[in-house]
């Protein structure tokens, strides 16, 4: 971590989103110029593991001492069940949604989860941004357009969430995977979908001392190595904050009273409508500030921005400079977890 400039400990806080239809080499002067710390695959990956291999063996090889500061990038996906399964074809087992999920015992699941596991590291990916730990209320049930809609919650209570949460978690861990619980605090209690909304995505139920927190605490019981924060507004806890920007969310709520230690990263913000309001670059600078860590950003035009927004900030403020560190520093330990750097 001291060995690292400014630039690359911003670098470290970054993921970028690598489209299915873009050139695997379209990133690699993003990656290396910006020192960045992960990469996602986005859209659909249908042709089989052979192809998402040849690309994340390309991403692979971009980290080295000068790029990316010694450290090996996070390599994520999307691979939840269902509708959301972002890899699949020869070499991916197709997998069911997370309510279907949810009929399967808690052994079941992790052995299936560890065999999913298997498959995406084989390919060449050691994140998984699943699973959902989000609760849908049955009285919503579809009509919650970013969850409930696809089935990708496994139950509409709290406690059947928890359990599945962990066994999924337990899985990814067998299968050498790193795991993300999402979207916290929950966007089960919303009508639209962050991603392509402004407006309908205030939760006005939610409180501190929720039951829908149970399985995103579970989870955390379970070693999952990431929490994802949603884009929603949250009223009962930070009227108007978009959570990624809610200090009150991300450092008191999950840091303080569920006691997360580890990574937390945000929903993408790079295209999302939700945080469309804010300016590019504050978008990065606000979710550190808040006390997040990786800024994950679907549109790679946006991440020179947000690099150049945390860096100018780091120089001119102390304080935030080590926040910055003190994030880039949980990110450097995840990493020496997953074998993507050493120490000595």
């Amino acid at each position: 971590m001291s060995s690292l400039s400014a630039s690359e400990q911003a670098g470290q806080l970054l993921m970028v989103g690598l489209d299915v239809n873009a050139s695997r080499t379209s990133l690699d002067s993003l990656v290396t110029g910006q020192h960045l710390g992960g990469v996602i695959l986005l859209g659909g990956w249908f042709n089989g593991a052979a192809a998402v291999r040849s690309t994340t063996a390309h991403l692979a090889g971009l980290a080295s001492d000068s790029a990316t500061g010694g450290l090996g990038l996070m390599l994520a996906a999307d691979q939840e069940g269902g509708a959301v399964q972002q890899l699949r074809g020869a070499g991916f087992t197709r997998m069911p949604s997370a309510r279907s999920q949810n009929s399967l015992s808690d052994s079941s699941l992790t052995a299936q989860a560890t065999t999913w596991a298997r498959q995406i590291k084989a390919a060449g990916v050691n994140v998984n941004l699943a699973p959902v730990a989000d609760t849908v209320p049955a009285s919503l049930g579809t009509g919650n357009g970013p969850i409930g809609q696809y089935g990708r919650e496994f139950s509409s209570d709290p406690d059947d969430n928890a359990g599945k949460v962990s066994a999924f978690i337990a899985g990814m861990s067998a299968g050498g995977v790193a795991s993300t619980v999402k979207h916290f605090p929950g966007i089960g209690r919303i009508r639209n979908n962050t991603d392509f909304y402004s407006t309908g995505i205030t939760d006005t139920t939610t409180t501190t001392t929720d039951p829908y927190l149970r399985p995103f605490a579970s989870g955390i019981r379970a070693g999952a190595d990431m929490v994802m924060v949603g884009s929603a507004i949250y009223s009962r806890i930070d009227p108007g904050v978009n959570a990624p920007f809610s200090r009150a969310i991300v450092t008191d709520l999950l840091r303080g009273r569920l006691g997360y230690g580890g990574v937390v990263i945000t929903d993408d913000v790079g295209a999302a409508k939700a945080v469309s309001g804010t300016p590019t670059g504050e978008r990065a600078t606000r979710f550190v500030d808040a006390g997040g860590d990786i800024v994950l950003s679907a549109t790679p035009s946006s991440i020179p921005t947000m690099h150049a927004a945390l860096t100018a900030r780091m120089a001119s403020d102390p304080a935030f400079a080590q926040k910055v560190e003190v994030a880039v520093t949980r990110v450097v330990k995840l990493k020496l977890k997953m074998g993507l750097a050493r120490c000595g």
